[in-house]
């Protein structure tokens, strides 16, 4: 029998969470900026690489480890 490893799964959807709103936060700073494209871009870049690696996080919480 698994058991979930429930910490690996909170700590996954709080990264999602932060990584959402690392985004906007920096949406909103990026018409400030003089080059808003290249920072939207590189922004987006760790978002998705923080997003990713969330959900592998909370996919191997919930396969768990053998009790």
């Amino acid at each position: 029998m698994r058991r979930k490893n429930w910490r690996v799964v909170i700590v996954g959807l709080l990264l999602i969470v932060l990584a959402v709103v690392f985004f906007f936060v920096m949406l909103s700073i990026a018409s400030k900026s003089t080059d808003p494209v290249t920072l939207m871009r590189a922004v987006g870049t760790v978002a998705g690489a923080v997003g990713g690696i969330s959900l592998v996080m909370i996919i191997i919480g919930l396969i768990g480890r053998r009790a």
